[in-house]
């Protein structure tokens, strides 16, 4: 990576004005939208939506809660009205939260009147969180429903045993958000951000709701594609006692029913599909799944979706290539990292959350790098919908850790690592796994090839690349594992090939540094990667770069590359965007121009 120098951003002008009063350091086109009573109203949960994501049943419990920071663990205040407010689920950090501070300790306190109907002929209430970082403990009513810790991954609890009989009911989330000051996975979060690390984003960061299901409901559905690209094995998860369950499962092509299939619950199903229709950028077609859960009495209703693809390594003219449903295919790629200065981890509107995804589409990319963090699963869902390939990188550890990580810190990793993995696997863009990033946090040269053992176990249908960046920089050393030989240049690109058991792709490159005045991130180092003196510098840097990938890169066998990045990223400047998303940088259509010339060019065998 390349070393931040000592020059200043300008101060950004740029501001708007949030919800309670404060100026935001940047604003974006759609800062000044949010407010507490339109705090990401979306339902969360696209893949399993009860009983349809037109029709939801559930309530959003974004918004205004009562906040209090504290000095350790302490006692939940129970009963208790916290002087502060936050807006959720923004982090804490962010100006659109309205605390804007750090705290390592803090509680959250809602006290919310929930439907009758959610209570009646004998539903259970599950409260659900798409994300806390990083440890949480839910109270209800006093009485401990959940305790969860990971940053990145969802979790949920039935609170019915915990529910009054009627009045209000008291919720308490108890977080603990040390940041970089433990060897957890961090991302790029930083206590002191500098250079190409970033603002922390701690405590409550995706959406909270509530939900009626039966005793015995579904609590995770996926569709995985079979090689022969004409059925799906569905699996599922369920909540409850489900020992005589069943599951059916009818799919849909365009509302037309094309193939349906039935068995018990939590045991895989063969579904059929009449005349394939194949998920890729340029048609990304998906089905639409109803499917049914019945015990006795009993039945949970939902829907869902996927696409029928395949992702594998394949012998292309004698080199190993990347084959999506089977053809070459050059996976032209951005790397996106999810910031945003007035959210930092939380876009601020879901027409934001899929903007940046739009943006790479229309800018003639087929590929996105989903860098060091986990996004919301309506991130996916765009990207499902849009049609991106996506790269999912396991946010790291803290970097400088290696070599000071306990076997319980490995043990840790290794969990979250499955936990993502399993969250993760029903989304169709993804198609690739990236456990390591440069070696941060890879505690030996076996353990790139020890990670992705495991997760080529936990989900055979999809690529690992065991280490980006095989040729720098912490634990340097190319593991020999996985599916992807993968090296990082700048400005580059580099131009690996294939050895005898995987493709190769350049996983970083580019990085041309232009600052634009009033749209930066105010009082942060200037970080380039490589800077051009104006928009037709860029421009033209950009064509010559991607050409050489185009002329020479496809001439050696490459399957792909990652340009850094589509947007700015406080001290980083290097994006086709700036960091509010005001300012496109560079030529679309250009761009596009190259992009696409590169993508046809590797399509051919």
């Amino acid at each position: 990576m390349a070393t931040s120098i000592a020059s200043t951003a300008m101060a950004a002008s740029n501001q708007a004005t949030v919800w309670n009063g404060k100026a935001a350091p940047l604003a974006t086109p759609w800062t000044a939208e949010v407010s507490p009573s339109n705090a990401l109203p979306e339902y969360p949960r696209p893949q399993l939506a009860r009983p349809s994501l037109e029709h939801p049943q559930w309530m959003n419990l974004n918004g205004l809660w009562q906040y209090a920071s504290s000095e350790g663990q302490g006692t939940p205040p129970f009963g208790q009205t916290l002087k502060d407010q936050v807006l959720v689920p923004y982090p804490i950090e962010s100006v659109l939260s309205g605390v804007q501070k750090h705290s390592e300790f803090m509680f959250y306190r809602r006290v919310a009147d929930i439907p009758a109907d959610f209570t009646a002929h004998g539903q259970h209430v599950r409260l659900n969180f798409g994300a806390v970082g990083q440890d949480a403990t839910v109270y209800v009513n006093g009485k401990q429903v959940a305790q969860h810790k990971g940053g990145y991954t969802s979790f949920s609890a039935d609170i019915t045993p915990a529910l009054r009989a009627q009045g209000p009911q008291e919720i308490i989330v108890a977080v603990h958000a040390p940041v970089d000051g433990v060897n957890v996975m961090v991302g790029k979060q930083r206590l002191k951000p500098d250079g190409i690390f970033y603002t922390a984003a701690s405590g409550i960061w995706q959406s909270v709701w509530l939900e009626p299901v039966p005793a015995t409901s579904l609590a995770q559905l996926n569709f995985t594609p079979v090689r022969s690209l004409d059925a799906f094995t569905v699996t599922s998860k369920v909540d409850g006692q489900h020992g005589a369950a069943k599951l059916h499962v009818t799919a849909y092509a365009d509302g037309k029913v094309v193939g349906e299939a039935s068995g018990s619950a939590g045991q895989p199903l063969h579904l059929a599909i009449a005349h394939s229709h194949l998920w890729s950028p340029q048609d990304p077609f998906l089905y639409a799944f109803k499917t049914t859960l019945t015990q006795g009495d009993q039945r949970d209703e939902v829907t869902s979706y996927a696409g029928m693809r395949s992702i594998a390594i394949a012998k292309v003219g004698g080199r190993n290539r990347i084959v999506l449903n089977g053809k070459p295919t050059f996976l032209l790629a951005t790397l996106d990292q999810g910031y945003w200065p007035d959210g930092i981890y939380t876009a601020p509107t879901d027409a934001a959350l899929k903007f940046d995804i739009q943006k790479t589409k229309d800018l003639g990319f087929n590929t996105i790098r989903k860098h060091i963090k986990v996004e919301p699963a309506r991130w996916y869902y765009w990207a499902d919908r849009i049609g991106l390939m996506v790269w999912q990188d396991m946010p790291a550890l803290p970097t400088g850790s290696n070599d000071k990580l306990s076997d319980a810190d490995k043990a840790t990793f290794r969990a979250d690592v499955s936990a993502i993995v399993d969250q993760l696997k029903g989304e169709t863009s993804i198609i690739g796994w990236i456990p390591f990033n440069e070696g941060w946090g890879q505690w030996s040269i076996p353990a790139a090839a020890e990670l992705a053992t495991q997760i080529k176990q936990l989900d055979p249908s999809r690529l690992v690349d065991a280490r980006s960046g095989a040729n720098c920089c912490d634990t340097k050393g190319d593991p020999h594992a996985g599916d992807v030989y993968d090296v990082h240049e700048y400005q580059g690109p580099g131009l690996p090939s294939p050895d005898a058991q995987r493709a190769a792709i350049d996983g970083e490159h580019g990085g041309l540094t232009l600052g634009v005045p009033d749209h930066v991130w105010p009082n942060t180092p200037i970080n380039p990667y490589g800077a051009v003196k104006d928009r037709d510098a860029l421009n033209a840097g950009y064509v010559a770069n991607t050409a050489v990938l185009r002329d020479k890169g496809v001439a050696k066998g490459m399957s792909g590359s990652v340009y850094t990045q589509i947007t700015d990223v406080e001290g980083e400047h290097n994006g086709l965007f700036t960091y509010d998303r005001k300012i496109e940088k560079v030529d679309e259509a250009k761009v596009r121009a190259i992009n696409e010339a590169t993508i046809r060019a590797g399509a051919q065998p």
